[in-house]
């Protein structure tokens, strides 16, 4: 799959490229008063804002995130168990609470907060493995556009859609444990 902004409208540089094409519109929009220009300037901003979205979307089922491009990612184990751990601490903690367990309690504490820094190690390695692959994704795909070897520009791109996916996953992650 080619960056072409036709085939790929999820692409973060091309929002941002696209962004700034509709500053400097608007800039001449103002400048010269022609409602045409404003008017392109406002549909080149929509558009702009549209592939920014897309390109920031993912869908998460369980340790699964896919995204817009096509991406899919696994959790990196550490999430997962982190997340039970968490859990399970969380219920100890409210049945200690609940019969006067103190120690079933304090386990349920401990538990909890280990879970916690499980789960974020996991979301941490995810976030690294989601840049590795993008970059290495982004530097294979401009190799092989130079050789002309559609099959290694095909697999960087996938490398890349798979690493966005793992970043995308985390971000919802700290989305949904942070609402803002």
């Amino acid at each position: 799959m080619s960056s072409n902004n036709n085939e790929n409208p999820t692409s973060t540089l091309q929002s941002v490229v696209d962004q700034a094409s509709a500053a400097i519109q608007s800039g001449i929009g103002a400048l010269t008063g022609n409602p045409g220009d404003k008017k392109v300037a406002d549909d080149k901003r929509a558009k702009a804002d549209v592939e920014h979205d897309l390109s920031h979307s993912a869908a998460k089922a369980g340790p699964f995130t896919v995204n817009a491009s096509g991406g899919v990612a696994k959790d990196d184990p550490n999430r997962t168990q982190g997340s039970w751990n968490q859990t399970v601490g969380s219920a100890k903690e409210a049945v200690g609470n609940l019969v006067g367990a103190e120690g079933l309690k304090q386990e349920g504490i401990r538990q909890n907060r280990e879970g916690k820094g499980q789960e974020a190690q996991g979301q941490m390695s995810d976030l690294g493995k989601g840049i590795q692959d993008r970059l290495g994704g982004t530097i294979g795909g401009a190799v092989a556009g130079l050789t002309g070897n559609q099959a290694q520009r095909d697999e960087a791109q996938r490398q890349h859609d798979e690493g966005k996916a793992r970043q995308r996953g985390v971000e919802a992650d700290l989305q949904k444990e942070n609402p803002q």
